[in-house]
């Protein structure tokens, strides 16, 4: 078991994510930092050198990832590789650690071997240290454009898929992220002025908008530009919705933006409750387990433990993080590879 620091990082499709934490397992810093892989390895390798910047030195990194996905690469594999090989040429002289979901860590070699493990392997590294503090759970990390639902049980990962095609066959993975989904992906027809209308199949707005209006996003999730590139403002998201049902943000009062934006996190709520109905009837399960929330988007995780009546535990506050908590929540999966690494 090592003593000294780790630095833990998720290397995802819109965002590369870090977290510092001491040999002693304390958290010292988390950051998110944007990053737009689809255009390029050359933002990887600028999101680095600003994370390193903030973060810090150290022997020792774990690496997971979910950006293999980005279109920029043929396939997984190709994704894997470039990854791998953009974090060794950053972090030269250093030993990195790759997580391979069971599998645990791999060196740099294997992990291009046994790339199936490793491609978005990100969601089961925050479920299997949750496991390792709370014996039975539901996590979700809602985060900007997905939501990983994982059950826990007996200290133990319990998930019926495994990659992100079981994952997405069992919806323990949903494509649902609290700002950047396109809202044609939240429901087909939408309420307004009494009335159901079809809307606009076209990235008119996101989520970031709904949550905008209805007062919960949190300071700094948005990071990268809106559907129209235009301000982030309240009135701004209010325009952006309208064009969704082919109207001006003057057709209607802000009030009215405001309710069918309330509706838009019903309607995202209720899909979460419903696969969560599903996992919770799963035999071995305690249908009465507590929530733990991480990502961006945990604040939809209090609303669903409230309206079951079930204990809600944020992922900061199981670490005992005083400081930067909200960070180290958003960034869930590079503070759990870099724990976790701590065992090898």
């Amino acid at each position: 078991m090592s003593t000294e620091p780790r630095v833990g990082w998720d290397v995802g499709g819109a965002h590369l994510k870090a977290a510092r934490v001491s040999g002693d397992g304390k958290v010292e810093r988390a950051i998110q930092i944007p990053c737009a892989l689809w255009q390029g390895l050359g933002r990887l390798r600028a999101s680095m050198d600003a994370a390193l910047s903030e973060i810090g030195p150290a022997r020792d990194h774990a690496i997971t990832m979910s950006g293999e996905l980005a279109d920029l690469f043929a396939n997984r594999q190709q994704g894997v590789a470039a990854i791998l090989g953009t974090m060794s040429d950053c972090l030269p002289q250093t030993r990195l650690h790759v997580y391979a979901g069971a599998a645990g860590f791999l060196g740099p070699g294997d992990a291009l071997v046994q790339h199936g493990r490793v491609a978005s392997a990100n969601w089961r590294a925050t479920a299997e240290l949750v496991a390792t503090r709370i014996p039975a759970a539901i996590v979700f990390d809602i985060g900007s454009t997905t939501t990983d639902i994982v059950p826990i049980a007996d200290s133990r990962v319990c998930a019926r898929g495994s990659d992100d095609a079981s994952r997405l066959t069992s919806e323990e993975l949903l494509y649902l992220g609290v700002t950047r989904t396109p809202l044609m992906a939240l429901a087909p027809r939408w309420p307004f002025d009494g009335e159901w209308t079809g809307i606009c199949n076209e990235h008119f707005a996101t989520t970031a908008d709904v949550y905008r209006l209805t007062g919960d996003l949190p300071p700094g999730a948005d990071q990268h530009a809106s559907a129209d590139n235009g301000p982030k403002t309240v009135d701004a998201s209010a325009r952006r919705l309208a064009r969704m049902v082919g109207l001006d943000r003057e057709s209607a009062t802000l009030d009215a933006w405001v309710r069918l934006a309330g509706w838009l996190k019903a309607t995202q709520i209720a899909r979460t409750e419903a696969v969560m109905a599903r996992i919770l009837s799963a035999r071995g399960l305690d249908p009465g387990v507590p929530l733990v929330g991480a990502g961006a988007g945990r604040f939809l995780v209090r609303d669903i433990a409230r309206r079951s009546g079930r204990q809600y535990i944020d992922f900061a506050d199981m670490l005992g993080c005083p400081v930067d908590a909200e960070w180290m929540a958003d960034c869930a999966p590079a503070v759990s590879v870099a724990l976790l690494s701590l065992r090898i």
